[in-house]
């Protein structure tokens, strides 16, 4: 690691239609314990008031379809799924599985729109959370019970099917929240099996082919320029930090990497670095929920700083970053998870002070 110090990311400054970052502020991934939407939509918008970015909650204690794979299958184009003891299957027409993850979200950003309306202060934008497609591959049947990842055709038509379906439902969105920015993080939790061709097959003796990094990252692009031709203003990809292709879902033009820090190498820091010099966003999975109790904000920010100098990075360009926590909250209680977001803005406001000097 280099000691030098590097200049600050002005890049995302100059591009027209980016938010420039002015603080360290603070999010969480998406899963949120209980089945009450009313409920966690206040919790979050209560505790990740501005300048922080409240996100529509995922409820999968709910039931078949509020889970992170059926909600955005609910989503496809011309593309149906149902639900089988293995797994959701891809199908030829919707069925009452795929009508209940639609009515599910449709209540949720229903909620949002009550949530929000009745708030003094509207926020300033809105994060939704999407599954990628390759982690959609992987998770998504055919008819045959292997996987969607198997086949290059069902692979393609999964991209463009997401693609052809996020508009309408950010279109909502935006419209439950008028005037907010527009975020969206796409989740591909099992994007490092998918490259590495270590996903089982159906009959558990082989294992799937890998998909080349070239695929992978024009799928990225097919799904995130639909998103932003409907309105993001900011596409982050969410991987898992072993063997997470930092490089490639940065080539594909996210707008930043969300990623847990804890088992980040060397390696990986270095090429962080030199995604924010870039001016891309880093979301720091800083505070680690994995634990029966929540690390100390100290702690925290330490993990975060200390690499941060060692590899020569402003004190000012802390504020390209969003803090997360280490995974998703579903496990929790609704207590724990409050308290979640109240330490995650704690270590925002640590951070800041670094970054103010």
């Amino acid at each position: 690691m280099t000691v030098a110090e590097r200049p600050g990311p002005d890049k995302a400054a100059r591009e027209p239609g980016k938010a420039v970052p002015t603080e360290v502020t603070a999010t969480a991934h998406g899963p949120w314990p209980g089945a009450d939407p009313l409920e966690a939509a206040r919790i979050i918008r209560g505790e990740l008031g501005r300048p922080h970015l409240p996100f529509l909650a995922e409820l999968p204690a709910r039931g078949v379809g509020s889970d992170p794979l059926g909600r955005t299958a609910s989503l496809l184009e011309e593309l149906a799924v149902d639900l089988q003891p293995h797994g959701w299957r891809l199908v030829d027409r919707p069925g009452k599985d795929f009508r209940r993850a639609a009515s599910a979200l449709a209540t949720d950003v229903n909620v949002l729109a009550d949530v929000a309306g009745a708030e003094e202060t509207s926020a300033d934008a809105i994060k939704v959370q999407l599954v990628g497609p390759l982690s959609l591959a992987a998770g998504l049947h055919l008819h045959n019970g292997e996987r969607a990842l198997v086949d290059y055709g069902a692979r393609r038509d999964l991209a463009a099917s997401l693609a052809a379906g996020v508009g309408n439902h950010l279109t909502r969105v935006a419209a439950a929240v008028s005037g907010a920015r527009l975020v969206v993080q796409l989740d591909e939790p099992e994007i490092a099996a998918v490259l590495a061709g270590t996903i089982p097959t159906a009959s558990g003796y082989r294992t799937l082919r890998a998909v080349a990094p070239s695929e992978a990252r024009e799928s990225w692009r097919v799904v995130m320029d639909a998103l932003r031709a409907a309105g993001a203003s900011e596409v982050v990809v969410s991987v898992p930090a072993v063997e997470a292709p930092l490089e490639s879902v940065l080539a594909a033009g996210a707008d930043g990497v969300a990623v847990p820090l804890k088992p980040l190498t060397t390696r990986q820091w270095e090429q962080l670095a030199g995604a924010v010099e870039a001016g891309k966003r880093l979301w720091a999975g800083a505070l680690d929920v994995e634990g029966a109790q929540l690390p100390k904000v100290a702690d925290c920010v330490d993990s975060v700083w200390r690499p941060w100098r060692q590899l020569g990075l402003s004190a000012s360009s802390l504020r390209t970053i969003l803090v997360t926590p280490s995974a998703g909250l579903a496990g929790h209680t609704p207590a724990q998870a409050t308290a979640v977001l109240g330490r995650l803005t704690q270590l925002a406001d640590g951070l800041n002070q670094l970054a103010l000097g």
